[in-house]
C-alpha cells in the first residue's frame, strides 16, 4: 500500500569478491572488521562467527605483520564469508598476504609508499585474480594533495581515487572497489557524490571513526542515508568503537529505513501523545517479541490515535487503529476485523500468518525487498 518512490541505483560495474558479487543491481552488502590481532587465530575466528551469525556478509582483517599474513589461511578455512585483507604502510605485507587464500585486498593510496610499490601490488593482484579496494581516507591523503587544496577536502579525495584508478587501469586491473571515507559527514557525502559523477566503480561507503554508540550510529546514519537515497553505495560498514557485532544490525537498520534492503518486518507506532487510549507500549512489546526471527518484509502499523491512526494503518500492509480499548485491523488498506484491546496482539499475529500464506500462494512473498535487495521469492507451506 506504500507510495512507490522513484528511487534509482547509481550504475556501477560488478566485482566478484569470493562467492559474492557487489555492484550492478546486486544487494548492498554489509561488512565489518575484526578487533583482535589477526595472528590470534582462535579469537579472530570466534569473532567472525559472531559477525556471521549477526548477518555480516564480508569481513576485513588487518595485516601489519608477517605472522598476521601466515594466519590468513587458517582463518579463511573456518569462515563462510569472503575475507578481506587491510593493508597500511607496508606494500610488502600486501604482496605477502596475497600468497594466502584471501578474497580481496584493501590499500590506502595515502600510505602505500608511492606509485611503483602500488604497481607491484596491482600486478600481483591481477596474477592472483583478486579484487582491490582503493580506500581513500581524509586523514591520510597524499601530502601533495593536501598542499594543493590546503586541507583534505572532497575534491582532493576524489583526485586521489581517480589517480590510483588510472594507474590500475594502465596495469589492466579493473576489479576495483573505491571508498572515500572521512570522520566528517559532510566531507564524506560530498566526496562520494563527486566520485559517482565521474566513475562507475562500485563504492564501499562508511563514516570512518564514527565513535561510540549510540551517537556513532546516528552520525553514520546521517552520512549514509543521503548516499543510499541517491543510489550510491554497493557495500556498507558502520564503524563503531568496541565490539563490531552491533555494527551489523545498525547497517541493516539503515538499509531498511532507506528501503535499500528490507529483510524483516517493520513496526510503525505513534509517539504516545495525550490522545492515546490503549496500552500501546505493552502491545508493541508483545508484538516485537512474537515477530523475532521473522524475515518477512512486511510493514505493520500499530497506532493508538483516532486522528492519524486510520489513515496510517491503511498505508501499511497490516495495521491497527485503536482507541478506547478497541480497534480495527486493516489489511492492504481494507478493514478486516474489529477487535478488543485484549485481543489485538493475537489477532494481528494471525493476520500476519494469513498475509504470508496469501503472498506465498500468489508467488509474491520475498525473502527481502528494496532496490538492490535479493528479491528472491520463496513459498511457505500452504495450510488448508
Amino acid at each position: 500500500m506504500s507510495y512507490k518512490h522513484p528511487f534509482t541505483r547509481h550504475k556501477t560495474r560488478e566485482v566478484m569478491i569470493g562467492n559474492r558479487i557487489i555492484g550492478g543491481n546486486n544487494p548492498i552488502l554489509v561488512q565489518s572488521m575484526t578487533t583482535p590481532d589477526t595472528h590470534f587465530v582462535d579469537e579472530v575466528i570466534k569473532q567472525i562467527h559472531a559477525l556471521e551469525e549477526a548477518g555480516c556478509e564480508l569481513v576485513r582483517v588487518t595485516v601489519p605483520k608477517a605472522e598476521d599474513a601466515h594466519a590468513l589461511g587458517e582463518i579463511r578455512k573456518k569462515i563462510g564469508i569472503p575475507l578481506i585483507c587491510d593493508i597500511h604502510f607496508d606494500y610488502k605485507m600486501a604482496l605477502q598476504a596475497m600468497d594466502h587464500p584471501i578474497d580481496k585486498i584493501r590499500i590506502n593510496p595515502g600510505n602505500i609508499g608511492g606509485y611503483d610499490r602500488y604497481r607491484q601490488v596491482l600486478r600481483k593482484a591481477k596474477d592472483k585474480g583478486l579484487p582491490i579496494r582503493i580506500g581513500v581516507n581524509a586523514g591520510s591523503l597524499e601530502k601533495e594533495l593536501v598542499e594543493k587544496y590546503g586541507f583534505p577536502c572532497p575534491p582532493a579525495m576524489v583526485e586521489s581515487a581517480l589517480r590510483y584508478l588510472e594507474i590500475a587501469e594502465s596495469e589492466g586491473v579493473k576489479n576495483i572497489i573505491v571508498s572515500l571515507k572521512s570522520s566528517d559527514v559532510l566531507t564524506a557525502v560530498e566526496a562520494y557524490r563527486m566520485f559517482a559523477k565521474q566513475a562507475d566503480y562500485p563504492t564501499h561507503i562508511g563514516i570512518t571513526e564514527a565513535g561510540k554508540p549510540p551517537y556513532a550510529v546516528t552520525k553514520s546514519a546521517c552520512g549514509l542515508a543521503p548516499l543510499l537515497l541517491d543510489g550510491i553505495g554497493d557495500t556498507i560498514r558502520i564503524s563503531l568503537l568496541g565490539d563490531p557485532v552491533p555494527e551489523i544490525q545498525a547497517a541493516f537498520d539503515i538499509l531498511q529505513a532507506t528501503q535499500r534492503r528490507v529483510r524483516k518486518p517493520e513496526l510503525i507506532a505513534c509517539p504516545t501523545c495525550g490522545r492515546l487510549e490503549i496500552d500501546l507500549e505493552g502491545i508493541i512489546a508483545q508484538v516485537e517479541k512474537r515477530l523475532e526471527g521473522k524475515t518477512t518484509p512486511i510493514k505493520i502499523s500499530i497506532l493508538g490515535c483516532i486522528v492519524n491512526g486510520p489513515g496510517e494503518a491503511r498505508e501499511a500492509d497490516l495495521g491497527i487503529a485503536a482507541g478506547k480499548g478497541k480497534g480495527v485491523i486493516f489489511k492492504r488498506g481494507e478493514i478486516v476485523r474489529h477487535v478488543l484491546e485484549s485481543e489485538m496482539v493475537d489477532a494481528l499475529l494471525e493476520e500476519v500468518e494469513k498475509w504470508e500464506i496469501e503472498e506465498a500462494q500468489s508467488g509474491n512473498l520475498l525473502v527481502e525487498k528494496g532496490l538492490g535487495a535479493l528479491d528472491k521469492k520463496f513459498a511457505l507451506p500452504v495450510i488448508r
